[in-house]
């Protein structure tokens, strides 16, 4: 009896301590402070607009009546057809590279201030001819060879100058401004989004204008297969800039001028 007693007692004892161990779990759940709410997701930065500099007008659509542009992809056969009610249908078809025409213009345009031009996307084929140099032992009193570029040499971009000079810039920036968006569109996938290409081609505009003017003879130096500029600071200007020195100071000069009044058309007065 007096077992049975003691073991009622344990059992109540036990009942109370564990009633008590859950009533304590339950108050402290509800009067605990909340847990601090997840650290806020830092809003994204949204990129810095485009800083236009030279807009062209017109270029978020076709006027009424106007003809519609072209998929870049079929932009081709009628850009070329357009040249050549420019520049002549001759001219075109002996100059002009038929195929990625408006991607080999902004390659091409886009590389005139580098180091190397994008030869495999000029937008114009070869002149003919060869490189023409002058060599000549008698020039130094040691009898050193000294290498000249030859004047015969600037005869090979008359053709294609001639063509430039006789172009009216006028409806030329008109037909680029038409096909502008195709231009934007070519060099934001050529790895610049964003970017204004119009920007770029007047930035490249007056890169070349700043090619300076050399005088007959230009001293040449051959240390492997091809010639360099013996004046350094010529060897280290740009792919566009090395083109005009070597076309010759008279042609260079009537491609400034054509450059200049293309700019005017295109560039933010």
């Amino acid at each position: 009896m007096e077992r049975n007693t003691l073991n009622r007692i344990l059992v109540g004892v036990g009942l109370v301590l564990v009633a008590g161990a859950v009533g304590l779990y339950i108050y402290r759940s509800r009067t605990a402070a909340p847990p601090p709410p997840p650290p806020a997701a830092a809003a994204p930065q949204e990129a810095p607009p485009t800083v236009v500099e030279n807009p062209l007008p017109n270029t978020d659509g076709d006027a009424a009546g106007a003809v519609p542009l072209p998929a870049l992809a079929a932009s081709d056969a009628p850009l070329a057809a357009e040249l050549a009610t420019l520049f002549g249908a001759e001219s075109v078809s002996v100059w002009l590279m038929p195929e990625m025409l408006i991607r080999r213009l902004v390659v091409t345009v886009d590389n005139m201030p580098r180091s190397k031009p994008a030869d495999r996307l000029r937008p114009v084929k070869y002149v003919e001819g060869q490189f023409e140099v002058t060599r000549d032992t008698g020039a130094t009193p040691g009898g050193d060879e000294t290498i000249t570029l030859a004047d015969s040499n600037y005869a090979r971009y008359d053709a294609v100058v001639r063509l430039i000079s006789a172009a009216d810039m006028q409806p030329v920036a008109k037909l680029y401004t038409h096909y502008y968006p195709l231009f934007q569109q070519s060099y934001e996938e050529l790895g610049f989004p964003g970017k204004y290409f119009n920007d770029r081609l007047v930035a490249v505009i007056d890169h070349l204008l700043q090619t300076p003017e050399v005088s007959s003879p230009v001293l040449l130096t051959q240390p492997k297969v091809f010639y360099q500029f013996a004046d350094p600071s010529l060897e280290a200007r740009s792919a566009g800039q090395k083109l005009l020195l070597r076309m010759g100071p008279r042609n260079a000069q009537t491609v400034k001028t054509k450059l200049r009044e293309l700019r005017t058309a295109v560039a933010k007065p």
